[in-house]
């Protein structure tokens, strides 16, 4: 009793500690009679430098593994317009829209993917922790991921985010064999206005231009998902992020732009299956955006999937260093398994 005992704790620890299965033979062989305090201590310690890697350590570790193989390396940008970047004011590159791709290796199967809108108010982008942080993380549990870097404030307002994050779904579905991409499995995701940019595109898609001379432009830009982060989706005043709304429309919004703009108002049957994510103490952007959002889809019996968490305040993205906060990741993935969006 006492020796199976020892030997299934010995197995753990070698487990743990990443040795080949022709080493944890020799070492069971070496090791047939320990003691069983001896065994005990070792498989603590075992389990306690393990516990030591953070969440956010080892979804890096994950990704990294995940996309060694890739055939385009992480972390790599392209023009999301090739060439004519259209109402362009800058010559400067560096306020031209872009994809930020971090695709995983092609396989038999094609793999869902997410464009990701990070957050920041319609002014500026938060492109590492709503950003290049969630690509990794997509990547960890087989998505591939694409950052759109969109246009803002104070350069560019009405209608150029939106064409922006359009013609990312557009680009993303056109080249997906090139990219190992199933079609019928392209989210967005946004966090903050960036959550607010990803329910517009779920709500105001089309279905692509047949005329167009740019075949891009043919393609649909419907989100087969939504994954939305403490979103702006009202501009009523009432409950709307101000900031976002003065830098996407100008401090004197025009009444129709502001109800366009009020995403709950604008949700159609097509609109996709959408998970949130709020705080209720969320002080920049109130919890009622996301429970508007939540009861307009509910109301065209679309499926969601709803998190208002108890605390976090504003911003957090993956919240990888409070295990509370970070719950949501599994909860995610668990709905995108749901779905069907894994395989």
């Amino acid at each position: 009793m006492f020796k199976t005992r020892s030997i299934w704790i010995l197995a753990l620890i070698l487990a743990t500690s990443g040795i080949s299965f022709a080493q944890q033979a020799d070492v069971a062989a070496e090791a047939s009679q320990p003691s069983q305090e001896a065994v005990e201590d070792a498989a603590a310690e075992a389990v306690e430098e393990a516990a030591v890697q953070t969440v956010e350590e080892a979804v890096e570790e994950a990704a990294e593994q995940a996309v060694e193989s890739a055939g385009i390396p992480s972390n790599t940008r392209i023009p999301l317009w090739p060439e004519k970047v259209p109402s362009k004011k800058s010559s400067d590159e560096k306020d031209w829209p872009t994809l930020t791709l971090y695709l995983l290796p092609k396989t038999q199967s094609a793999r869902p993917a997410v464009v990701i809108c990070p957050g920041g108010g319609y002014g500026h982008l938060a492109m590492d922790h709503e950003g290049h942080q969630v690509a990794r993380w997509f990547n960890s549990f087989g998505v591939s991921a694409i950052i759109l870097e969109y246009r803002h404030a104070p350069l560019y307002g009405h209608p150029v985010p939106m064409m922006d994050a359009m013609r990312a779904m557009r680009t993303t579905r056109a080249r997906a064999d090139e990219w190992g991409i199933d079609p019928d499995r392209i989210g967005v995701m946004g966090f903050s206005a960036g959550g607010h940019l990803a329910s517009t595109v779920g709500t105001h898609f089309d279905m692509g231009n047949p005329i167009s001379s740019d075949p891009i432009e043919k393609i649909n830009s419907r989100p087969d998902f939504m994954i939305l982060l403490y979103p702006v989706i009202t501009f009523f005043s009432d409950y709307t992020h101000m900031g976002s709304r003065n830098n996407l429309l100008g401090e004197e919004a025009e009444p129709n732009l502001i109800s366009y703009y009020s995403n709950e108002t604008q949700i159609q049957p097509s609109t996709p299956p959408t998970f949130i994510v709020h705080s209720y103490d969320d002080k920049v952007v109130p919890v009622e955006n996301s429970m508007k959002f939540f009861q307009g889809l509910r109301y065209q019996n679309i499926t969601t999937e709803m998190h208002i968490l108890q605390y976090g305040g504003h911003g957090y993205g993956l919240a990888p260093n409070d295990p509370t906060l970070n719950r949501w990741t599994k909860c995610c993935e668990d709905w995108m398994r749901h779905l069907g969006l894994l395989k």
